[in-house]
């Protein structure tokens, strides 16, 4: 609720994170434009404090100001609105397919992975850059982001696809882990695993992975600027 202070007409709004500030922020900014009322403002992370007041009013709060408080509030309503049902819409059960790769071996590298729904609709196709890494360390940070991926979003069952018969076989408890640079993304993904009701990890021919296998080369083509056709990654299978 506004409230009415010596400063203005006030209200803190609160977020998940900064992401979320920051696009409420750009929304306001678009409003206070249409309406030629430019508030004061405060913002530290997820934070946001508004105070509103007419400077052509004496310094008062106005009309003005209630009515463009209600259509900030209209933002924050919508919003809210959209993410429950975005929430509602996204399935308990997912399949993921996660690759990764490294043009070096150690060299440029990337992640990616794709999450589908029961018919096969594409829910996230996502490629991030990693920097300098192993074709091995990149497979394992794409299997911990999907599995991250999937938990923000409430689901509740997974079928992991990767081509990584290494990885697959390792999260399975089938091969043992020899390079201790693995440890840590190993560990990560066992604790991600356990927070699922259901959750299976089956190795597939390289040919049926390659939706990840696109979001990875377009991740390094993006950071490395690369505009030719997409180059072939490391792989170990």
């Amino acid at each position: 609720m506004w409230q009415e202070t010596k400063h203005g007409l006030y209200k803190q709004f609160n977020f998940e994170d900064f992401k979320q500030a920051w696009f409420f922020m750009t929304k306001v900014a678009e409003i206070a434009e249409e309406y030629q009322h430019h508030p004061r403002w405060e913002n530290e992370w997820n934070v946001v404090q508004i105070w509103l007041i007419t400077h052509e009013g004496n310094q008062k709060v106005t009309e003005k100001d209630h009515k463009m408080a209600e259509a900030i509030d209209n933002i924050v309503n919508f919003s809210s609105v959209n993410q429950k049902k975005d929430n509602l819409a996204f399935p308990d059960k997912v399949k993921v397919f996660a690759d990764g790769g490294s043009r070096g071996n150690p060299g440029p590298s990337a992640s990616g992975f794709v999450m589908l729904d029961k018919e096969d609709n594409v829910l996230i196709d996502k490629g991030v850059y990693l920097g300098v890494t192993t074709n091995n360390q990149a497979e394992y940070t794409a299997l911990k982001l999907a599995l991250e991926e999937c938990l923000k979003n409430n689901v509740q069952e997974v079928e992991v696809y990767m081509d990584s018969l290494l990885v697959i076989n390792q999260v399975r408890g089938i091969f043992k882990i020899k390079n201790r640079d693995l440890w840590p993304l190993h560990d990560s993904i066992i604790k991600l695993s356990k927070q699922f009701k259901h959750i299976n990890f089956s190795h597939v021919p390289r040919e049926f992975n390659k939706l990840a296998d696109t979001a990875v080369n377009r991740a390094l083509d993006e950071h490395l600027g690369l505009k030719s056709e997409i180059q072939e990654v490391d792989s170990v299978t």
